[in-house]
């Protein structure tokens, strides 16, 4: 099982690498990159981009860039009223004067170091503007898992135990209706019916708490925290309590058609005993291994739209803004740590499999 890991983890590697040298490559043929940005706001021709630091912020993350760059005004749109010289030190302060291999290579000799320097157009340095954003999202990953296995383990089973009836077909249909339907449009449902928007207004509709949240008792706290968690939640866990209810059926379906589950029944011992001592345990491995990978799926993807809709100020808004402003500290920083902490992660749900069933053994298998 050691050597096993260690492959996986050499295999991280090569894939971060691959991972970032791609999507460096693709930013090099973007169009519109900060320092046209900055200029086509200079010449009141854009975007305004607003809160950007200083030439000293700009020269501490000058390795962090992804676009191209020359000493030529004429590639920048808008500049034909600015001095080449300014133009000139833009591109220094930004580190564009410099060819696209070397600033990829000072860039990832930082983030080797866990050094991913400090965003263009905040005060701010890019650890610590994830830090400010992870309350939001890890709210949301982290109750919408919770959520979802609450619910789709006990319904999964049930189905299991019950497949064919009545109740196993009105609420397969439920849950395929409700796979479909996106999560950020049954966000605006919740809305409409839930914050004000239409018909009751029983939960608030922005924010993570209320404004006179440190005010309140420690009870009131907890109260208004999860009053507003509520509706974003909700609209977070649908696709996910879908998938997971019926990866829990389907396990459960196929492994009580097993051999030793007959056996088990025809020593006398009870459905309750069979069910939950020793289909469970087998029928659970897979559903429970795969617990970190969903709750990192749910913390770091498709939560824009929500955050946006509940006016939370969370990771997805923060690398969508990112985007846009062509914040390539940001952007590439981010990259790497969350793409380091995926492939981590996969090894981490590889070991969980062992630790629920430890007949598993993943290096024999390798071998």
């Amino acid at each position: 099982m050691f050597a096993y890991i260690l492959r996986r983890l050499l295999l991280i590697i090569p894939t971060l690498l691959g991972i970032m040298v791609i999507n460096f490559a693709l930013v090099q043929f973007v169009p519109g990159g900060p320092i046209e940005q900055i200029i086509a706001n200079l010449e009141g021709e854009g975007d305004a981009l607003r809160g950007i630091t200083g030439s000293g912020d700009a020269g501490q993350s000058a390795q962090d860039t992804g676009g191209g760059g020359g000493a030529a005004d004429e590639r920048y749109i808008g500049a034909r009223g600015l001095p080449p010289e300014f133009i000139a030190e833009l591109e220094k302060q930004f580190g564009f004067d410099k060819p696209p291999l070397e600033r990829f290579l000072d860039m990832m000799g930082r983030y080797l170091r866990f050094d991913f320097g400090q965003s263009w157009f905040r005060s701010i340095s890019v650890v610590d503007l994830v830090i400010e954003k992870m309350p939001v999202s890890i709210t949301l990953g982290l109750w919408s898992t919770l959520l979802a296995y609450l619910i789709s383990i006990p319904l999964g089973i049930r189905k299991a135990v019950r497949d064919g009836t009545p109740f196993d077909t009105w609420t397969s249909g439920a849950i395929i209706i409700g796979y479909a339907i996106p999560g950020f449009l049954f966000a605006v449902l919740l809305i409409v019916v839930f914050a004000g928007g239409s018909y009751w207004r029983i939960f608030p509709l922005r924010g993570l708490v209320s404004d006179n949240f440190w005010d309140l008792s420690l009870a009131a706290k907890i109260g208004d925290y999860f009053w507003h968690i509520t509706l974003p939640v909700v609209a977070s866990t649908i696709s996910s309590f879908a998938t997971l209810t019926l990866l829990t059926k389907n396990s459960f379906l196929d492994e009580i058609n097993k051999q030793y589950v007959l056996t088990a029944r025809a020593k006398g011992l009870g459905e309750a005993s069979v069910l939950y001592r020793h289909v469970f345990r087998n029928a659970m491995l897979i559903v429970i291994a795969g617990f970190p990978g969903l709750f990192l799926s749910v913390l770091f993807g498709g939560g824009l739209l929500i955050e946006v809709l509940f006016s939370l100020d969370g990771l997805g808004r923060m690398g969508y803004e990112a985007v846009v402003q062509r914040d390539y500290p940001v952007v590439f920083g981010t990259l790497y740590a969350f793409g380091l902490m995926g492939l981590v992660v996969n090894i981490l749900s590889d070991l969980t499999y062992v630790l629920v069933d430890p007949r598993i053994d993943f290096g024999k298998r390798a071998g």
